[in-house]
C-alpha cells in the first residue's frame, strides 16, 4: 500500500460536498437540465474541463438507465464561463449491460445567442457488476510520501496558471515534476501528484472525470507556459475507487504543430488503476 498523509479529521461524504453541489443539475423537462456553473472551478477565467465533464457526466447518469460512466469522450468547442448553462441529453442506445447517450452544454453569448460549449458521447454501465478478473502489466506511479510533495499553498507566490480551482483540491505534486515552478523545467512531459478534494470527500466515478484534468499541464515541464486548452478528452473509468487519496500520473510523448497529447492514469489507495484518459490539447509556443 502507498504511504499517505493522515486523513483530515472532518471529511465530506459523497453527496454533501461542494463538488456534489456544484455538479448538481436540475431537470427542467425530459432530457433537458439546468445548472449554474460555479466560479469555484475556474482556471484564470475559464471553467476547468474536468469539472465540466463531471457536470455532463452527472446529467447523463440521471438521463441514462445505467448509473456509472464507463467511457466518455468530450469535444470542447468554446470556453465555458461561470454562470447559467443548459444541458440537453439524448439516449442513443440501451442494452442489458451498457447504455449510450450524448449530451451538449450550452450558454448564451453577450448578444443573447445560444452557443454550444461542449459535446460528449458516453457509454454507461454498473461498475459494481463487473468481474474481479484483472490481468495487467500496468504499474502504479512511484511517488514520495505526501508530506514530501508540494501543493500550490507551499509556493511563495501563486502557481502560474492556477486559480480558484486550487482551493478546492488536495493536490501534492511530485518534486521530480516541479522544475517548471522553480524556473528549471526538466524538458520531460511528465506530471505526477497525490490528488483529492480539499474537503476530504472520497473519490467516486464522477470525481475521476475531474481528476484526469486537474493537474498542471505537462507543457509546463516542457518549458511552455500559458493556457493549454483541451480540444478533445476521452476518459475510461475502470473501477469504483477505494477510499483514500488518488495518485495521478500524466505523460506527453509528442508535441508537434502546436498540439500535444496527455495520457493520464489514476490509481487508488488499493493500487488499482481506476481511470485512464487521453486528451489532445493546444500548446502556446513561444
Amino acid at each position: 500500500m502507498p504511504e499517505a498523509a493522515t486523513a483530515p479529521a472532518a471529511r465530506a461524504t459523497v453527496g454533501d460536498s461542494e463538488f456534489d453541489r456544484d455538479i448538481a443539475v436540475t431537470l427542467r423537462e425530459p432530457g433537458v437540465y439546468d445548472i449554474d456553473l460555479s466560479a469555484g472551478w475556474t482556471i484564470i477565467s475559464a471553467v476547468n474541463g474536468g469539472y465540466l465533464l463531471a457536470v455532463l457526466g452527472r446529467a447523463l447518469a440521471d438521463a441514462l438507465p445505467h448509473p456509472d460512466p464507463f467511457t466518455i469522450s468530450a469535444y470542447y468547442l468554446t470556453a465555458s464561463q461561470p454562470g447559467p448553462a443548459v444541458i440537453r441529453t439524448d439516449l442513443v442506445r440501451t442494452g442489458r449491460s451498457l447504455s449510450t447517450g450524448q449530451a451538449s452544454l450550452f450558454q448564451y453569448d453577450d448578444e443573447g445567442r445560444e452557443v454550444e460549449r461542449i459535446r460528449v458521447l458516453a457509454s454507461y454501465g454498473e461498475l459494481d457488476a463487473l468481474p474481479d478478473d484483472v490481468r495487467t502489466t500496468a504499474q502504479p506511479p512511484v511517488l514520495p510520501p505526501m508530506d514530501q510533495c508540494f501543493g500550490p499553498e507551499d509556493g511563495p507566490a501563486p502557481v502560474p496558471g492556477s486559480s480558484a480551482i486550487t482551493e478546492r483540491l488536495m493536490l501534492k505534486l511530485d518534486p521530480a515534476t516541479l522544475g517548471w515552478a522553480l524556473g528549471s523545467p526538466s524538458g520531460k512531459g511528465e506530471m505526477r501528484a497525490w490528488f483529492g478534494l480539499a474537503d476530504g470527500r472520497d473519490a467516486d466515478p464522477l470525481s475521476l472525470l475531474l481528476a484526469v484534468d486537474a493537474l498542471p499541464p505537462t507543457a509546463f515541464e516542457m518549458g511552455l507556459f500559458g493556457w493549454v486548452p483541451t480540444v478533445e478528452l476521452t476518459v475510461h473509468v475502470r473501477s469504483r475507487p477505494a477510499p483514500g487519496p488518488l495518485r495521478v500520473s500524466i505523460t506527453t510523448r509528442n508535441l508537434a504543430g502546436g498540439f500535444l497529447e496527455e495520457d493520464a492514469e489514476v490509481w487508488d489507495s488499493a493500487d488499482r488503476l481506476v481511470a485512464q484518459s487521453r486528451q489532445l490539447a493546444k500548446a502556446k509556443l513561444d
